[in-house]
């Protein structure tokens, strides 16, 4: 089954969204793709195209600086938050 390219720019922006709305901390594919609602490797195929744009950071270590041997994390770029930050609607106090 192939997926338009507007749904798959749809489902990256709720990927980045995710991301955002949990930053500065990141996030493992698994738990990404369970947010989304989406199969893992898809994600992890739109995660790698983020990272191709400069989008998303991909994460190759623990907290502890030992390499992930399967897994990876991701957190949105500096330049992506910049971005999402500068679009939010902030209501007067």
């Amino acid at each position: 089954m192939k997926i338009s390219k507007e749904k798959k720019e749809k489902i990256s922006e709720q990927v980045l969204l995710f991301l955002y709305s949990i930053n500065p901390k990141p996030a493992f594919t698994l738990h990404i793709s369970q947010e989304i609602a989406r199969d893992e490797e898809f994600i992890k195929k739109i995660l790698l195209e983020l990272e191709n744009k400069k989008l998303v950071i991909k994460i190759r270590k623990n907290p502890q600086g030992i390499d992930y041997k399967k897994r990876l994390r991701w957190r949105l770029s500096d330049k992506a938050y910049q971005a999402y930050k500068a679009n939010q609607i902030h209501e007067p106090q």
